[in-house]
């Protein structure tokens, strides 16, 4: 998870932290600037909104901040490795740290990406430490003109719609490995089925875990937003907020049907090892009055019966043949077989 990370992601250039920025000219479109003029960058007309997203771990990001007069305690925020999501109104700027499921190669569901914004209605500050798929989404409605966000509310709204969509993604994946465990032959490799679905019951958790926080600081942005975050978006945040209530309600599914896929593989593979217990006993039951007797004769004293004149070792198998005769019979009528 990005909270351990400690080396910079390798898309963070060298020299600054900018990875990328953008000037919205209201009306879904925008133009790029480079590090030195998004850092000077000032409103020439209005409406304009520029977004900066940065690279957190890397040098100048604290020294920007604190030109932007940014209180201390939040600049800290913006720049820590304390990701569980939040978000908070300070004076007429918004601060938030939202999450997402880490999609990079090699992570595993359950991992999760924070990213943090600040944002005083005119400039959108974003800052991540790993590579974080959802800016670059709505970065490329920007760029290509396809009607994207005209202003930071509406761009704040885009990047929680985006991070949450892609959330949908992990839970459906889920659900279809849950629906291919069940389909699968009960016949196979218990073990194995239990080890892929207790996978899924701790990703399940997992992104329960965060999901959580996160449903609860989309309330706070709804609920104390400054002004600039006009009544639209407000709405489209609710949307968020009962799309993502519905993902987790989905969790809970996918959760209680990993625990009766489990329940109902144990159950089989338990009543397959009993089945093999039970015919296991039957034979031992068959072959010990018989072991009995042969044990019996076998003992090799004199004085034994039928020894002299040969026929000891017939009237052995034929006594033995009888018991088993017996024994069989039995069996079938007290319905042990």
């Amino acid at each position: 998870m990005d909270e351990i990370e400690e080396k910079p992601a390798p898309d963070c250039p060298e020299d600054h932290p900018l990875l990328f920025a953008r000037v919205l000219d209201g009306v879904g479109a925008g133009r790029p600037l480079e590090w030195e003029e998004a850092r000077h960058w000032t409103p020439s007309r209005p409406g304009e909104v520029l977004w900066v997203h940065l690279c957190r771990n890397r040098p100048g990001v604290m020294e920007w901040l604190e030109a932007l007069d940014i209180p201390e305690p939040t600049r800290e925020l913006l720049v820590s490795d304390r990701t569980r999501p939040r978000a908070f109104r300070e004076g007429n700027t918004l601060v938030a740290t939202l999450r997402g499921i880490n999609f990079n190669p090699g992570a595993e569901p359950e991992d999760m990406l924070s990213m943090q914004l600040w944002c005083d209605g005119s400039r959108l500050i974003t800052l991540r430490r790993l590579p974080l798929q959802t800016p670059r989404r709505v970065l490329a409605m920007i760029d290509r003109r396809e009607a994207g966000p005209t202003d930071a509310g509406a761009l704040i709204t885009e990047l929680t719609e985006a991070m949450i969509n892609r959330m949908n993604r992990s839970i459906v994946d889920m659900n279809e490995h849950i629906d291919a465990l069940e389909e699968q032959e009960q016949d196979g490799e218990a073990e194995e089925m239990l080890e892929k679905i207790a996978v899924i019951r701790r990703n399940c958790l997992g992104l329960k875990r965060h999901m959580g926080p996160m449903h609860e600081a989309l309330e706070a942005i709804s609920r104390y937003a400054p002004p600039w975050f006009e009544d639209h978006d407000r709405r489209e945040i609710a949307e968020s907020i009962d799309r993502l209530r519905r993902y987790l309600d989905d969790l809970d599914i996918s959760k209680e049907s990993a625990v009766v896929l489990m329940d109902d593989v144990r159950s089989r593979s338990i009543a397959r090892n009993e089945q093999a217990t039970y015919l296991l006993t039957i034979v031992a039951g068959i072959f010990l009055p018989l072991g009995f007797i042969t044990g019996l004769l076998g003992i090799n004293v004199g004085g034994m019966p039928g020894v002299e004149d040969g026929n000891a070792f017939w009237i052995v198998v034929g006594l033995c043949c009888t018991i088993l005769l017996v024994q069989l019979a039995l069996f079938w009528k007290w319905k042990w077989l």
